[in-house]
């Protein structure tokens, strides 16, 4: 009873601004505030306002809503276990699989990305640097055309 009282007067209320507002020839002001003042009228009206108090009054519904918080909570936690077990397994055996694929590699050829170092490269070192700046220059391009 004491929800609806008050969603009516604050209605009241806002019906009076916009009245206010629109004697001051601000039509479409005053229009969007009678609609915002309409709402709590509506709602009180079409139950809801009756509805959200009986959820707030009522212990039970907010048992309810920590034991669903609980769950979450449970869920999320098990969920953060199992990501962090099964990605340690995972990354033991990349980290074994990554070592040997360096080991693979011949040193000059991560020297590209590195910048320019001693100035030991040969011809053709220097020709396959190239290719990634006309690249970004590409890129460049796009963002530039996005304004970005």
């Amino acid at each position: 009873m004491l929800a609806e009282t008050i969603c009516s007067a604050v209605s009241a209320a806002g019906l009076g601004i916009a009245a206010v507002t629109a004697y001051r020839r601000r039509f479409l002001t005053a229009t969007r505030i009678a609609a915002y003042s309409l709402v709590p009228v509506g709602l009180v009206m079409t139950g809801v306002v009756e509805w959200l108090s009986g959820i707030v009054f009522q212990p039970s519904v907010w048992i309810g809503f920590g034991l669903l918080g609980l769950a979450w909570v449970l869920l999320a936690t098990t969920r953060a276990v199992e990501r962090r077990r099964s990605g340690g397994e995972r990354g033991s055996a990349k980290a074994a699989r990554g070592g040997a694929a360096r080991e693979a590699v011949a040193p000059a050829a991560s020297a590209p990305s590195l910048g320019t170092g001693t100035g030991a490269r040969t011809g053709s070192a220097a020709s396959a640097a190239a290719p990634p700046a006309e690249d970004f220059s590409d890129i460049e391009a796009i963002l530039k055309k996005h304004g970005i």
